[in-house]
């Protein structure tokens, strides 16, 4: 049986690949380094709600969508690879520092509220009340109790294992080439200069989709990278200084904070066009701990355990690219942007059901590659 080839293996790529060797598909995952890019930088929030944005109706819903498919996922992929995954569903709170910010999350609320979203407005001592540890000078919030967050790490480590379980097999090399012959697709050239055949393939590479060799033009999405640097810190887990998701904004700051159950707290993170540039710079670090304490004071005594950069693969819609392409078996699973995580179920019921022909996801529907005029 000619397998299937994934390339990529960052959360979307496994996700893909145990779906398929599930339903009993031969299936390969080419990355040099699986896990270890976007998806091992991010904070793992699963906030459809938070994340809202003008404009983007149809990508709300898709999130939406792929946040229903997460409790039945974390349970499945716990149970598949004998790992815990465990997804905390305290919800998420937005808050904000001065007047101006106030504005911010007073006209965020009013579209979420027009939407019919489950959001509640909050004034400053219910913040509190909820987190007790935020600053006094919080002036107002809006509370979304259904929200939660994962750990992406947990979840990676979790995926490798359930992918080798069901029969999936990973391949730690690096796809140089896309061998393309008669309008199909017959497999790929590795780095190594070895080539593996293939009789479907699956390009979810990130942000490096763009820079395979062999794809005609019509078949490459419009994917380029988005720096996001993002810190980790420690705190005793017995006495954790957040219970929930914080989005906040602190006199023109953005920032977000992410409380695991093991005792990190994720901060983050910068939003940067700066190319394929994975450097951690002072200036990043500096602002999101600024942020950070203006918001949660304690951050300052807390021990800083990480600061990373990775890229955030983003198309000029800011939303994934899931589909067939020009070419005769070959589909996309890329340009998630700072939506990865959250998607990773969906993205992948939706691959399988396009790759067997079964009942398609519906809510893929608007982010096919057409979408773009190719």
């Amino acid at each position: 049986m000619t397998p299937t080839i994934v390339v990529g293996g960052g959360i979307i790529g496994l996700a893909i690949g145990w779906r398929l060797a599930q339903h009993g598909v031969a299936v390969q995952v080419v990355d040099p380094q699986p896990g270890e890019g976007a998806s091992f930088a991010a904070a793992g929030m699963l906030s459809p709600v938070s994340e809202a944005v003008f404009g983007e109706e149809a990508l709300l819903a898709l999130n939406q969508a792929a946040h229903a498919r997460w409790p039945a996922f974390a349970e499945e992929l716990a149970q598949a690879s004998g790992i815990d995954v465990p997804l905390r569903t305290e919800g998420s709170l937005l808050v904000a520092v001065d007047e101006d910010d106030v504005r911010a999350l007073e006209h965020l609320w009013s579209f979420q509220h027009e939407l019919g979203l489950p959001v509640e407005r909050l004034r400053s001592r219910a913040c509190r009340d909820l987190e007790p540890m935020l600053t006094p000078r919080v002036r107002a919030g809006v509370r979304v109790d259904s929200e939660a967050s994962v750990d992406n790490r947990v979840v990676c480590r979790a995926l490798r294992a359930a992918l080798r379980r069901a029969g999936g097999c990973l391949v730690h090399e690096q796809v140089r080439h896309v061998e393309i012959r008669d309008g199909r697709v017959r497999g790929v050239r590795l780095a190594t200069g070895d080539t593996l055949p293939a009789g479907h393939l699956v390009v979810a590479a990130g942000v490096w989709t763009p820079t395979l060799e062999g794809l005609p033009p019509d078949a490459v999405p419009p994917v380029r990278p988005v720096k996001g640097q993002i810190i980790r810190l420690r705190f005793d887990p017995a006495c954790p200084p957040l219970h929930r998701n914080v989005r906040a904004w602190a006199r023109g700051w953005s920032v977000y904070l992410v409380p695991r159950i093991s005792g990190e707290l994720v901060v983050g993170a910068t939003v940067e066009e700066r190319g394929f540039d994975t450097t951690v710079t002072a200036g990043a670090v500096r602002e999101l701990l600024t942020a950070a304490v203006e918001v949660l004071p304690v951050v300052a005594e807390l021990e800083l355990a990480e600061a990373i950069a990775r890229l955030r693969p983003t198309t000029p819609d800011n939303a994934p690219v899931i589909g067939p392409t020009p070419v005769e078996g070959l589909l996309l699973a890329t340009g998630h942007h700072r939506n990865g995580i959250l998607l990773a179920p969906l993205t992948a019921d939706a691959v399988v059901a396009q790759l067997r022909g079964t009942a398609p996801v519906p809510e893929v529907a608007p982010f096919g590659l057409e979408r773009f005029g190719r």
